[in-house]
């Protein structure tokens, strides 16, 4: 088969790589390259599951800003398509007093970083959000939460297919090498010299 556009591996990352591009290009032809039998079967499958608030990168950051704006993106894409998920929150607790300093200056990070709904609390709210922690201050980042990404992954599968994208799975690519290039161009212009092999 020939595509316009091959993305190698169908983890979390290679379907919302393939799932965006085939929305800005829909006129090329994509194919995802899976050598398990089904998509998010590694690391995707397998992981915490924490969808991350964003606190803990450097402030102005591209990791910081993506990190913010991903984690309101990926509720944003689980309620549209019912996916469950849980914003449970997560504490960050001090229980020494040279801790307290540290966390103070999470807490300005995190400000800094623009997540939501931060603040520090003392050791009685500790107890009433969490009765078996114990601490002297924390902080309460209520809009962490935890997903199942097989869900997803498994979701922008599903999006990629239904915009055109084909998904070849137990193909697992052994070689790679260039082509003569194309005289031939696609609608946009573009040409893919790139010859995939695998064992079938």
């Amino acid at each position: 088969s020939s595509f316009d556009v091959a993305v190698v591996g169908a983890g979390i990352v290679g379907l919302a790589a393939a799932r965006e591009l085939i929305q800005r290009h829909p006129s090329l032809a994509f194919a995802v390259l899976e050598k398990e039998q089904e998509p998010a079967h590694h690391q995707s499958g397998h992981n915490s599951g924490v969808i991350h608030s964003g606190i803990y990168y450097t402030p102005g950051s591209l990791k910081a800003k993506l990190c913010v704006q991903g984690a309101a993106l990926c509720y944003k894409y689980c309620d549209q398509k019912g996916i469950p998920y849980k914003q449970c929150g997560k504490l960050i607790v001090a229980v020494e007093q040279d801790e307290i300093p540290r966390l103070k200056a999470l807490y300005e990070r995190g400000l800094q970083n623009n997540v939501p709904g931060l603040k520090l609390i003392g050791a009685k709210e500790i107890q009433e959000k969490e009765p078996f922690c114990r601490g002297l201050m924390a902080l309460d980042s209520p809009y962490t939460g935890i997903v199942d990404y097989k869900q997803v992954a498994q979701s922008y599968a599903r999006d990629f297919q239904e915009a055109g994208g084909t998904i070849l799975t137990d193909f697992e690519v052994t070689n790679m090498e260039m082509a003569k290039e194309s005289s031939a161009e696609s609608e946009d212009g573009l040409k893919y010299p790139v010859i995939v092999r695998s064992k079938k």
